[in-house]
């Protein structure tokens, strides 16, 4: 690295800009100043080389992508819409400046997609790369887990599953579409944003992104609303995606509803209410759990400590 921080930051100033609607002060000082409404969503995600990305296997925009979309679903999934974003990242000191941009401009790409601005950050040199962000949303009436109610019908923004099944074609030297498409999904997921803004202005009771897993986010919303939600494996089987999966599935010989219930890092969105948009995949019913969700062995998901 032949350059200094004052460099990167210069760079990261003129890729992210500083003139946008209610930043008062952007990039360049101790902190930023914004304007915000009167109730603001906050949320942070860190990621960590070789648990959460790999650059053998993604590129530095696709990186920045992934990362930012994290983010920017779970202001979505509060029902809110995406403001600003906070960057703090360490790097090794043996990327170039090249992969640095790279990584902006792929933060950025996503942010701007959704109408929110990086006003801020941070640098650091450590022993492997950490990417973490802050997003901040703004929003009239948040929509919680609590808020499933009995009666109410259960939604997801698209079939999760194809983050996981890109996962097991990673490592394939040669793809065909359908399995280059998963690999794609893996390393920069495509976020429905539009569908999480219906979800909202369309009522919802009970809204979350599922990226660390469908039986997982839905026995969170199942517990925090005191409710059953009952899934009908059916309703999957019917979008128009299932058998797409099903045929990577049995190309890698695996169960398409590992992937589909406990793959994870989708970034779909799981909503309860009445008379939603998406994919109507189950009902809220009295009682406690999830049941319908069952596969051939136990789940394998996503968790940060063994």
């Amino acid at each position: 690295m032949n350059f200094n921080e004052g460099q990167i930051i210069g760079v990261l100033a003129q890729i992210f800009g500083g003139n946008h609607r209610g930043v008062k002060l952007g990039i360049g000082d101790d902190a930023a100043v914004v304007a915000t409404g009167e109730h603001t969503v906050i949320t942070t995600d860190m990621a960590v080389e070789g648990t959460h990305f790999n650059c053998q296997w993604s590129g530095a925009f696709e990186i920045g992508r992934k990362i930012t979309a994290a983010n920017l679903a779970d202001i979505y999934a509060m029902g809110a819409t995406p403001t600003y974003l906070v960057v703090a990242v360490t790097l090794t000191g043996h990327e170039n400046m090249e992969w640095i941009s790279e990584l902006a401009e792929g933060i950025k790409h996503e942010a701007s997609s959704c109408g929110a601005v990086v006003v801020g950050g941070d640098l650091t040199r450590g022993p492997i790369k950490v990417i973490s962000m802050s997003a901040l949303g703004e929003v009239d009436s948040p929509i919680t887990r609590s808020g499933a109610q009995v009666g109410d019908s259960i939604y997801l923004s698209s079939l999760p599953g194809w983050s996981a099944a890109g996962l097991a074609f990673i490592e394939v030297d040669e793809l065909d579409d359908l399995q280059r498409y998963a690999v794609d999904e893996f390393c920069a997921p495509t976020v429905d944003y539009v569908m999480a803004t219906a979800f909202a202005n369309n009522g919802a009771h009970a809204m979350c992104d599922i990226s660390d897993a469908l039986i997982i986010q839905a026995e969170q919303i199942a517990k925090a609303s005191g409710t059953e939600l009952a899934f009908d494996t059916k309703a999957f089987e019917k979008d128009s995606e299932f058998l797409q999966l099903r045929e990577l599935a049995d190309t890698a010989k695996v169960d398409p509803w590992q992937w589909i219930f406990a793959g994870g890092e989708d970034h779909v969105f799981l909503a309860t209410g009445r008379d939603l948009p998406g994919l109507c995949v189950g009902v809220v019913n009295e009682g406690s759990g999830v049941s319908g969700l069952e596969m051939k062995k136990a789940p394998d998901t996503w968790r940060h400590f063994n």
